[in-house]
């Protein structure tokens, strides 16, 4: 009789104490199923009070710049109500403000080339930053205005600029050299020889890079970027960069820059 008495009475407290635990179990997952729904509420609140309001997002770009044009790619992951932590790539090409393109000189074929242009130079870029919400929308129909800044490394890359010329009735096609030089800015031209020339003699050109701008962002959605740009950015390359003959050649590049922002949030 004890023995049995014993047994009922263990059985009762492991059911009892199964019981409580399986009811505290459930308490913490309803706290943090209330949390979460309380979390996307409060999301909601502040997207339709127009609030920026995501995990990440990415960004693509395309810019007009004081000497040439570029595009980039953005990417970024919000740290704060305010605060994101962005990683770009951009490619972009610097022409010299000198350069004025001329009509080919020939009525059958060529390009039209830039007198005195004897290289191209683009540059590849990766660096990470910040954005910083100064001013959040108010409503869907406004504007948040955020400030961006981001630096890194800035790989430069000079191709050397072909064009067509007339020696002694013979076409060739020439890139700049003391050897050529008399042919290349006093000979007969017919043209530029065109984008397929010069990729495989590129030289490389290291430097570094830092930018600063004003972010408006005007899209109607948060999930939606749609935005402008505009800033200033500097380059400094490890030596001089030389682009057109007769004009002196920079290793410190300061422009201004606009650009034009589309992409998506998450």
């Amino acid at each position: 009789m004890k023995k049995l008495l014993f047994i009922v009475v263990a059985t009762t407290s492991l059911f009892n104490s199964f019981a409580q635990d399986s009811t505290s179990k459930k308490g913490k997952r309803d706290i943090r199923r209330e949390e979460k729904r309380q979390k996307v509420n409060d999301m909601i609140k502040q997207e339709e009070e127009g609030v920026l309001v995501y995990k990440k997002q990415s960004i693509f770009g395309v810019q007009l710049r004081s000497f040439g044009y570029g595009f980039f790619y953005e990417t970024g992951k919000m740290k704060s109500q305010r605060n994101t932590t962005v990683f770009n790539i951009g490619f972009s090409e610097i022409k010299h403000p000198k350069e004025d393109k001329l009509p080919n000189t020939s009525f059958f074929f060529g390009n039209p080339y830039i007198y005195g242009k004897i290289n191209n130079f683009y540059q590849l870029q990766v660096g990470f930053g910040q954005q910083r919400i100064l001013g959040q929308k108010g409503n869907k129909n406004g504007v948040a205005v955020s400030t961006v800044y981001s630096g890194g490394l800035s790989f430069g890359l000079l191709r050397p600029y072909y064009i067509d010329v007339d020696d002694n009735g013979i076409t060739r096609t020439i890139k700049y050299t003391p050897e050529d030089s008399a042919l290349f800015v006093g000979g007969f031209i017919f043209g530029s020889s065109g984008l397929g020339k010069g990729w495989g003699e590129m030289k490389f050109k290291p430097g570094a890079f830092a930018k600063t701008g004003l972010r408006f962002d005007y899209g109607r959605f948060n999930e939606v970027v749609s935005g402008i740009e505009v800033g200033v950015s500097l380059e400094l390359y490890s030596s001089k960069i030389p682009v057109m003959l007769f004009q002196k050649e920079k290793q410190f590049y300061l422009q201004g820059y606009i650009a034009l922002l589309f992409g998506r949030r998450r």
